[in-house]
Order: structure tokens, then sequence, then C-alpha cells
């Protein structure tokens, strides 16, 4: 790293935010060498659709399996075993740039704090951890003061981490003004800032048993004791909200590998599969045991080639939903439209006006 071009401040700007060195080194070393293409992303084990078995339905209104699920759910809550985790790190290129939890969704209220209200109406005393990054931690903190004032401290930053640019050569990535382009590397890294933090080891030691995730910009994805419920029934370390898959719909989604279920990220699809033989996709929306919580998963780095100041750059990250490689899960199948809708991302501020109506009449 001391031979790299950095000033004092930028060294101790990654010092602050937990910069990989090894892997970062590692990775540069693998692009450079041409051992990194894209199709190095491709997974190359057999691939199979997941059957219909392979999900746990939403349950239907006023059934039986509804109230006990919603029981369940509440109990946890209600005895402090359920705690709020939100992914917060994005660098919202689609925004401008701009922190995307701050935006004001409906001119009022920004999307953490319609968040937050939803989690202070399930239950004062339930844990929130925001999960920053460089380029959102401080814009948040404030941000939390302003809207929350003393009660801001209720409210928990974890920071992911810190790594650069680099140019498809393998080159250090240097912007238009000559300065290195850093970016946070995925949201992989709550696992590990979760098992560092303090404050949720706290929650774990006075009875904290489960951690529900979800994306700042995905609203729909509220505190809900059914999805609670459903992962205590589930009985497994992990439960992932899946949603009927449309047309349109590139992400990731529960495909057999070898046999195995898991999580496969859209890209890692060889272009030979079918893509419209999944019936679903991920939501990128979780309930985690806290027992899923390590900073010991070999998480995979994935190539992402993007675009900055107009010149190519490549950027490695790791995803979360990679947990369900390692971890038995569940699949809950969520609904993706009407009043119990629990997918509503919002990539780009065209994308708010179609929110708008269900979130003043939900949140």
């Amino acid at each position: 790293m001391a031979a790299l071009p950095l000033t004092s401040a930028q060294r101790k700007l990654l010092a602050t935010y937990n910069f990989d060195a090894e892997s970062f080194l590692m990775l540069k070393r693998e692009l450079k060498e041409g051992r990194f293409p894209t199709e190095r992303n491709e997974a190359l084990e057999p691939l199979a659709p997941p059957t219909p078995d392979d999900f746990m339905p939403w349950p239907q209104i006023h059934s039986a399996e509804r109230q006990e699920l919603m029981a369940l759910g509440e109990r946890a809550i209600a005895q402090g075993e359920v705690c709020v985790a939100v992914l917060n790190g994005g660098m919202a290129t689609r925004f401008g740039g701009v922190v995307k939890g701050v935006v004001l969704v409906d001119g009022h209220k920004s999307f953490l704090q319609l968040k937050l209200t939803h989690v202070a109406k399930m239950g004062t005393d339930v844990p929130v951890f925001l999960m920053n990054s460089f380029a959102t931690h401080e814009t948040t903190q404030k941000h939390l003061q302003e809207i929350l004032g003393p009660r801001a401290e209720q409210v928990h930053s974890v920071c992911q981490s810190i790594s650069m640019r680099l140019d498809p050569q393998g080159e250090l990535f240097v912007d238009k003004a000559g300065e290195p382009s850093f970016y946070a590397p995925g949201h992989g890294d709550l696992l590990r800032a979760l098992a560092h933090s303090e404050a949720f080891q706290t929650f774990v030691k006075k009875g904290g048993k489960y951690i529900a995730v979800s994306n700042v910009d995905n609203l729909a994805a509220t505190l809900s004791p059914i999805v609670i419920g459903a992962h205590i029934r589930g009985q497994k370390p992990v439960t992932v909200e899946v949603a009927p898959r449309e047309a349109q719909d590139a992400g990731g989604a529960p495909v057999r590998r070898n046999g195995h279920l898991e999580v496969l990220e859209g890209f890692r699809y060889p272009k030979s599969f079918d893509m419209t033989s999944l019936p679903v996709f991920n939501t990128n929306s979780f309930v985690f045991s806290h027992s899923a919580i390590r900073d010991d998963y070999p998480l995979t780095w994935f190539r992402a080639d993007k675009k900055v100041d107009g010149a190519p750059v490549v950027q490695f990250e790791r995803l979360v939903g990679e947990i369900t490689y390692f971890c038995p899960s569940t699949y809950l199948m969520v609904p993706r439209q009407g009043p119990e809708c629990r997918f509503l991302p919002v990539k780009s501020p065209p994308d708010l006006p179609n929110i708008l109506p269900w979130v003043r009449a939900h949140l």
C-alpha cells in the first residue's frame, strides 16, 4: 500500500472505514494479470429452478396459520427479541450521488424517517442498526439528530468497509480531479459489521434473537410480525423474502445449485440459463437468527464494471444474500401488490411518484 499515491487524509479515511488492504491487493493483482474477467462471476455448477414446495406461502387473511404466525412475531417483538437492520450504505448513483436515506419521499418525511417511525409504532424498545458507509455516515448522523434529537442515540450506526476502484488494466483509477475513487464494497459487510458492534452484542446478551434486514429504499419492507413468525416457524438461521417475478426483473433469485437451494445474483447466471424458469426473485429483505451473524463467512468477491467520469472502472463487491450458501434458509413468498405489498424499491427519482399512494395509505 505504501507505493500507492495516497495522501495522509486518504490513508486516514481508509483506516477509519476498515479498508481490507490484503483483499484489495489480491484482487488488484488478479485483475492486472487477466485472471478476473467478468465471466468469473458466473456459477459453473449445474443449476435448476426451485419447485413450489421450496417456498413458504404467505398466510391467507383470517386463516389460523396467519393468526399463529402473527402471535409468534408479536410475542418475539414484545419480549425484546427482535431488532431491525437497515442497509443505508449505498452510493445512490442513480439519485445523483446523494444519501438516499435522507431524501424526502413525500415532501415531508425521508426514507429513514418513515422506516424509523414504523419501527417505533411496533415497539419503542426495538433496536435499529443502520449500516452506513463512508459516503453516508456523517450525513445520516446529522439527519438523525434533526429528526430524532436526543433519541438519535437509540439508532446504532454500524459502518461497512471502504475500497478503491481500479481501471480495467488493474491500476488504481483516478478521477478527473486526479483523486482515487472510493466506494463501499457491497452489503455483504453487514454480517461482519453487526458481529463487531458492541450495541448488537448487548442486544444478544439481553435476549435478542432475530434481525429483520431491509434496504432503506424499500419502504414496504416494514417490521412485520407475520414475517418474524414465519422465521420462527421455519426454524432455520435465515429467512429470505421472495416475490413473484415479473418480466422486467433482473435481480437475484433462489435456485438449486448442485441440488442446494440458495440465492444467486442475476449476474451469476450463465447466459444459457433460462431466467424465465425462475418463478420468484430475491427482494433483499431477510430475517437472521443471531447465530447467523458471524464475521468469518468466506463471501465471494464479485467483479462489477461501472463508469466514473465517463471512464470504465472495476470494483469488487460482496453480497449478503450469499449467506444462503452457508446457512439453511426459509424462502417466504411475500405479496408484491395490494395492501400487504412488501416490495416497493426506489432506484431513481422517477420511481418516487409510483410509491406515494402506498406510502400515504400505509405509513
